[in-house]
């Protein structure tokens, strides 16, 4: 039988109480366990490891032997605090916070990845504008956010986020491979001022344009529901395109512009370490 962790054990027990029957003490054994599984060790390597006359002391080999058993021992307890630190950092509960269009569009395949790969770990998901979101990640109220254009640090980019035109399928550009902005002057422009304005106001200024729209829609479902109306055409994220319907079409705008979706944790305190944990699931999630 090849040396094991218990015969070391033993070993080092007696060694550091000085007597057999105060290492079974130590080790909540039977005094004889203890001398069997120090007697299978020397059994093993052939040679006495201890002097059991008088005080018991280690042989010439027990004396050489001794740091390597230390260093065993040491080497176990250090794989299970890390076991223990994993198990620890792979469970509890994460607050997620985003804007609703990330919520509806892109987190529940993240959740869904989630479950598979940190069953330990429960995301609870927060819908907020941006202020609110980045607001709550760093009052506590959140313990991670998916970021639109966040300054630089840690976090893990999910997507490059472009810009499409949204427009019923009996569109006459419906066809169209790129859609400018430019061609959709005549039409009624609607907009939702939760979602992305800036940036849709952005595209009209490089293509020269004023931005005025013609009705402001608060909810992203009501924005939908009006294009099919056919009550005007909207820009929306990439990001929306699980959300739009077979009877409406969601085509590349120009001037294009993108923004980038950044999973992270707060900026000004430690992250939850399941945070990271969620943070190294999406970046493996992401790997070609």
């Amino acid at each position: 039988m090849p040396v094991n962790l218990p015969q070391l054990r033993a070993f080092l027990a007696v060694v550091d109480a000085g007597g057999f029957s105060a290492a079974a003490a130590e080790l909540g054994l039977s005094q004889s366990a203890v001398s069997h599984a120090v007697a299978s060790l020397e059994r093993e390597l052939a040679a006495p490891l201890l002097v059991r006359s008088g005080p018991v002391r280690t042989t010439a080999l027990g004396e050489r032997v001794l740091p390597y058993a230390r260093g065993a021992l040491a080497a176990v307890r250090s794989v299970e605090e890390l076991a223990a630190d994993a198990e620890r950092t792979m469970s509890g509960t994460v607050r997620l916070a985003s804007t609703p269009t990330v919520c509806q569009g892109l987190v529940p395949g993240l959740l869904r990845h989630w479950r598979e790969d940190q069953p330990r770990i429960t995301v609870r998901v927060f819908e907020g504008d941006s202020a609110e979101v980045a607001d709550w990640l760093e009052n506590g109220t959140a313990d991670a956010a998916v970021l639109i254009d966040p300054p630089p640090g840690p976090g893990i980019q999910l997507a490059e986020d472009g810009y499409r035109a949204l427009l019923p399928r009996d569109h006459p550009l419906a066809g169209e491979e790129t859609v400018d902005i430019r061609d959709l002057e005549d039409d009624e422009f609607l907009i939702s001022p939760n979602g992305c304005e800036d940036r849709v106001r952005a595209i009209h200024g490089l293509a020269g344009l004023r931005f005025t729209p013609a009705h402001r829609v608060r909810d992203l479902a009501t924005l939908i529901s009006m294009v099919q109306a056919g009550l005007g055409v909207t820009v929306l994220s990439e990001v929306s395109r699980s959300l739009i319907p077979p009877d409406l079409v969601l085509l590349p705008v120009a001037p294009r512009t993108s923004r980038r979706l950044v999973l992270t944790g707060p900026r000004s305190r430690s992250w939850h370490p399941a945070v990271r944990a969620l943070a190294e699931s999406a970046a493996a999630r992401l790997a070609p």
